[in-house]
């Protein structure tokens, strides 16, 4: 519960948990089996809609659809399907990525261009289109109010549970609700991961305003995160709001619009933090916390250096707390770093004094590093910068599990 920031977690909140939102999840066949692999998430009214979309030069054709159909800032569907990433996959791709988003429309009697798809999968395989198609139409007839939890479940690829969160606030005195669902385990990096996420709300809000709020979230939680620095082709995170909740429309200078946001971050970090705790092979929660860099970029590149070291996250694994990896990470990185003013922290535990060994008993440092989760905290007192990445250690079974698809 987090009633002292102005909003409370919901008992197995969801994307459905706002009013006015429907959701399915099902087995269409895509993948092996009877597991759920397609998702769709439907607002009764017409929402207002936000977005953010892999940097990898290579995108997915269903990321350059919904990239095309949200610059109106209007949505009222996302269609999702897991076992086929529709990646590298030409111009058949766009086409099958069209015709899903067309299936939609059609069975819910909207503009094609309200329509939201997503993919997560196997990369360079085309889509077995007469089975998204029926399983679109079977995902429609399945579509209620409390299956939030199914979509979630249909998302997941290598994930080995579902994740998803939700939050209620007062606006305007008001009832708002904020609920969400996301799915990755790998090929999880800064600036988002091969993972999908989507959160819904029944706040009334302006379009620019939703962007903005959804920018800060992401770049505080799903920008924040690393398993093993691979990004994918795919990763999504997509927002609907559709007023349901009747309060004055949040604008830049609503008072309540700081609550809100809170309230988002809150979300996006819980689910960001599920991830990197289902991640591939991982035994470690580690929250790497950068602070007195020359700015808020330098922290970052520092933080996202030792996050993805792979020597680093190693050491992790076998329970060697080797500050000296950190201090090599941290050196090669392009931040700005001055050797002799770098302190760095093991649970508030001071390991490296201006640069060098500090005097710290070995044994109660391993006993930190032995543990589930922990912090390091890094200090380069150099300005007031500071950035925080949540990452993981590396581990056999990572390895084993990603020696082929």
């Amino acid at each position: 519960m987090k009633k002292d920031q102005g909003f409370t977690a919901i008992k197995n909140g969801t994307v459905t948990s706002p009013s006015g939102f429907y959701a399915a999840g099902i087995s269409a066949g895509i993948k092996a089996g009877k597991k759920k692999d397609l998702a769709l998430i439907v607002s009764q009214l017409p929402a207002t809609a936000a977005g953010t979309f892999t940097t990898n030069q290579v995108k997915a054709a269903p990321v350059h659809l919904s990239m095309r159909h949200i610059k109106d800032g209007k949505a009222s569907v996302i269609v999702a399907n897991s076992g086929n990433a529709n990646a590298c996959t030409g111009i058949q791709g766009v086409s099958d990525a069209k015709e899903t988003a067309a299936t939609a429309a059609t069975l819910l009697g909207c503009k094609q261009t309200d329509v939201l798809v997503c993919s997560t999968g196997r990369i360079g395989v085309n889509m077995p289109m007469d089975t998204i198609k029926a399983g679109v139409k079977k995902a429609f007839e399945n579509l209620d109010d409390e299956a939030g939890s199914d979509a979630a479940e249909a998302i997941m690829t290598s994930d080995s549970c579902a994740k998803q969160v939700a939050v209620k606030l007062l606006v305007d005195d008001k009832v708002v609700t904020i609920g969400g669902i996301a799915k990755g385990a790998g090929m999880i990096d800064p600036m988002m991961a091969t993972m999908l996420a989507f959160i819904t709300t029944d706040a009334a809000i302006d379009r620019r305003t939703l962007q903005r709020c959804l920018f800060e979230a992401v770049d505080l939680s799903f920008n924040a995160i690393c398993v093993d620095g691979d990004m994918s082709t795919n990763d999504t995170v997509l927002m609907l709001a559709n007023g349901a909740a009747e309060n004055s429309i949040l604008r830049s200078y609503h008072k309540d619009l700081e609550k809100f946001q809170k309230a988002l971050n809150w979300v996006t970090r819980e689910l960001a933090r599920k991830i990197v705790l289902d991640g591939e092979g991982v035994t470690k929660l580690v929250e790497v916390h950068v602070e007195g860099a020359a700015s808020v970029t330098d922290a970052k590149i520092a933080a996202e250096s030792i996050s993805k070291s792979a020597l680093v996250k190693c050491a992790w694994f076998g329970g060697d707390p080797n500050w000296g990896r950190l201090m090599c990470a941290i050196g090669y990185s392009s931040a700005r770093v001055r050797e002799e003013l770098v302190d760095i922290y093991y649970d508030g535990l001071l390991v490296v004094r201006h640069g060098r060994q500090a005097k710290c008993p070995e044994a109660k440092l391993r006993k930190i590093v032995a543990k589930d989760q922990f912090r390091i905290t890094v200090n380069l007192h150099l300005g007031q910068g500071k950035h925080t990445v949540y990452t993981t250690d590396l581990t056999d079974d990572y390895v084993n599990f990603n020696k082929g698809e």
